[in-house]
Formats: structure tokens, sequence, C-alpha cells
């Protein structure tokens, strides 16, 4: 039998100089070598999450949306919503902290996280 596996932190090319590889490359590279599932958890947004689901699709590995948290006191955080209310929260936490710092930044807190998006700290379903 061969092993299961899913890549649970996978950064796109729209994390920029942090990714370098498109959706559509991450996902035909991952249906090549056997990867069942992939996470796209760009940082501090949810950018790629649409070029993903289409990459997805074409390929038939399973697409787990996430994002990966760069918090302002230097902690990082992976969040995978688990259905639409959780992923509401995300884009309303994305969305505060996109303007708290501007173009191309994005401050957000501990705190914050806690306050607005009142999810446990766990991995993706699998």
């Amino acid at each position: 039998m061969t092993p299961r596996y899913a890549e649970l932190q996978c950064t796109s090319h729209f994390s920029f100089l942090r990714g370098a590889s498109s959706c559509e490359e991450l996902f035909a590279h991952a249906a090549l070598i056997g990867i069942e599932a992939l996470a796209i958890v760009d940082r501090n947004s949810l950018a790629g999450i649409v070029r993903a689901h289409e990459a997805a699709k074409t390929t038939g590995v399973r697409m787990i949306v996430g994002c990966r948290l760069d918090l302002a006191d230097g902690m990082s955080v992976l969040v995978y919503p688990t259905d639409r209310p959780a992923y509401s929260r995300l884009c309303r936490l994305l969305s505060v902290g996109k303007k708290r710092g501007g173009k191309a930044k994005c401050i957000l807190h501990w705190q914050t996280w806690v306050k607005m998006c009142n999810w446990a700290i766990r991995g993706p379903p699998l």
C-alpha cells in the first residue's frame, strides 16, 4: 500500500518574494508525484485560491483552502477555514489587517485573530 500524503503548507507566487511557482505548476507537480491534497497558504492573503481551485479541478488533486498569518509580534499561524462562516471571518480579519497596513502590507496581532476568528487552532480536514 502506498502511503498517503497531503502538503499542508504550500506558497504560490501570489506571496511576493516567498513563493515562486504558479498554482498550475504546483498542482501539476503534485499530481505527477502522487500527492493527494495540496493546501495553498499564501502570506496574509487568499489571492491564490481561485487559481488553485481551477488547477485542482484540472489535475484531480484536492485543494485545501488555507492562509499563513504572519502576525506583527513575529508569530506565524497556519489557518484552514473549515466552512463558509470561518472563511468569512478570515476574509474580514485579512481586510482589517490590510486596512491597518496600507498598500502591500497586512498588520495583524494575536489578540485580533483570537477576537475576530473564534476558531480552534487545528489542522485542515483531510
